[in-house]
């Protein structure tokens, strides 16, 4: 773990070693600043959930050696952004047509967020998704 921050705006931001030790942490601190944020429940499951799985996938899917990966929490007023960065932009997610092979996390996070996407960075990408704070009845 490189550095970790959290600030009364809602935002938290940290930077893992891309390995399943790394991606478990993530889930881990996730937990503990939905819990100082006061988000409990369901919203706090589905945004661990997000989170547990786009850092698995940035673990797996994303990892160079020597980098890091990032993720990065915003709260919003009904949601939550969920963000995580990999080195690996030419390795894009998308969920797979045939879940029995494997795929399911992607279409987990498409199940629980408003909407999610990649976005560009100068090195790597970033997977977003936005979680909402309140759950369909």
């Amino acid at each position: 773990m490189n550095s970790e921050t959290a600030t009364p705006t809602g935002e938290f931001t940290l930077r893992l070693s891309p390995t399943r030790r790394g991606a478990r942490l993530a889930r881990l601190f996730t937990a503990n600043q939905l819990a100082d944020w006061g988000v409990t429940g369901l919203a706090a499951e589905s945004v661990e959930l997000v989170m547990a799985e786009l850092a698995s996938n940035a673990a797996r899917h994303g990892r160079v050696t020597g980098r890091d990966f990032e993720v990065r929490m915003r709260q919003g007023a009904d949601h939550v952004r969920v963000e995580v960065s990999d080195a690996r932009g030419e390795k894009r997610p998308s969920p797979n047509a045939d879940p029995d092979e494997g795929g399911y996390g992607l279409l987990l996070v498409a199940a629980l967020s408003t909407s999610w996407g990649v976005r560009d960075r100068e090195v790597g990408k970033t997977v977003w998704a936005d979680v909402p704070l309140t759950v369909g009845t």
